[in-house]
């Protein structure tokens, strides 16, 4: 559990990140003060009455493990409603709630990076609501407006996995940064996500391009292709390839390095010196000519204290606070290693561009392109 000293800590350092999605948010509403509440609007109806019963269909960036752990949950509470799970990584999550916006399947997105959140609520793509147990979020992690259009669960950031045999045989040093990871040793020995497809891909490019700026950071970037060897669908498959020794290293994220370690695997998790990307991940209501109230049913669990305690044992930053200790593996002091300065509003407005020149530049060596 976080003590006073450590949240004190929390709201300063991620005050500025927050202050500019607030505005944001705000901008963006769709409905102003004087506006009248659509028919099937549920921004003022607060939490969701009992449900009998029915199905929802469920988009999620979580990781498959984090899923088999946390949905018995709820099918446990409510045996009456199926799920119909929609899981992959945060990009193609993203790109697929984005196609379909004149005729959305999904009911609820959990999970998923409140800088795509912040994409589709441009879009129009949201319905406000606010879910029973808001009151127990910390407000850095939610949409400011009320009824919120997001509200986030736990807080993710960029790690490296090093597998300290492979090093060793190859005499590698490990590295404890950013630019470390551009030296010419470690040439053909990274993989990465791919931040057109990962959402862990795209806060490590976003963060990269941010601290160094621009023009320094894309030759930043430059510099670390000619070391990577391959371009990954998914932000957890670099750890993955790292711990069965065919990488050396693995731009990925502390969840998952952390996870390896634990596991008996010989992996040392890095939290790079600089500072490390990160984003939130959080629940949305999928705007619908018929709302089922299942998904506000869904929505009010995935904030209630019995699954926050399930988040905190993964992450060590949680919207909900709980009594769980910062997972072992972590840094002592999670929130110093965020990055203080990321900007989600610039990571939104920007995502489509950045994508395209990352594209443009680095997808000669993507997974898609190797087979």
């Amino acid at each position: 559990m976080f003590i006073n000293k450590k949240w004190l800590r929390f709201t300063l350092s991620l005050l500025s990140a927050f202050l500019i999605t607030v505005v944001v948010t705000a901008c963006v509403q769709t409905q102003t003060p004087e506006s009248k509440p659509q028919a099937n609007s549920t921004a003022n109806t607060g939490a969701a009455k009992p449900t009998t019963g029915g199905s929802i269909t469920v988009y999620t960036a979580l990781e498959d493990d984090q899923l088999a752990e946390y949905l018995p949950l709820f099918q446990k509470e409510y045996p009456d409603i199926k799920v119909n799970k929609v899981r992959d990584s945060t990009g193609v999550v993203t790109a697929k709630l984005l196609a379909e916006k004149d005729n959305p399947n999904a009911d609820v997105v959990w999970g998923l990076a409140a800088s795509s959140l912040l994409v589709a609520e441009k879009q129009g793509m949201l319905e406000p609501y606010a879910p029973k147990g808001l009151e127990t979020v910390q407000t850095q992690f939610r949409d400011s407006a009320n009824p919120p259009q997001w509200v986030g669960i736990d807080a993710w950031e960029s790690a490296f996995c090093v597998n300290t045999v492979e090093s060793g045989k190859k005499n590698l040093a490990i590295p404890a940064s950013w630019a470390d990871l551009i030296k010419p040793e470690y040439k053909g020995q990274i993989v990465m996500s791919n931040p057109a497809s990962s959402g862990t891909g795209f806060l490590s490019v976003s963060v990269i391009l941010q601290m160094m700026g621009e023009a320094d950071g894309w030759k930043y970037l430059d510099a670390l292709h000619e070391n990577v060897a391959q371009y990954v669908h998914s932000g957890s498959k670099p750890c993955k390839l790292a711990g069965s020794g065919e990488y050396a290293i693995g731009i990925s994220f502390g969840y998952r390095a952390v996870k390896q370690k634990n596991g008996g695997e010989p992996i040392q998790p890095v939290f790079p010196k600089e500072g490390s990307g990160w984003d939130i991940e959080a629940n949305a209501l999928i705007k619908k000519a018929n709302i089922n109230p299942a998904a506000k049913t869904f929505l009010d669990w995935a904030i209630s204290p019995e699954i926050s305690k399930k988040y905190a044992k993964n992450f060590p930053l949680t919207a909900v606070k709980t009594d769980v200790p910062i997972p072992a593996g972590f840094p002592e002091d999670p929130l110093k290693q965020l990055y203080p300065k990321n900007d989600f509003k610039w990571a939104a407005a920007n995502r489509d561009a950045i994508l395209a020149e990352w594209t443009k530049r680095y997808d000669s060596k993507s997974e898609a392109k190797k087979k």
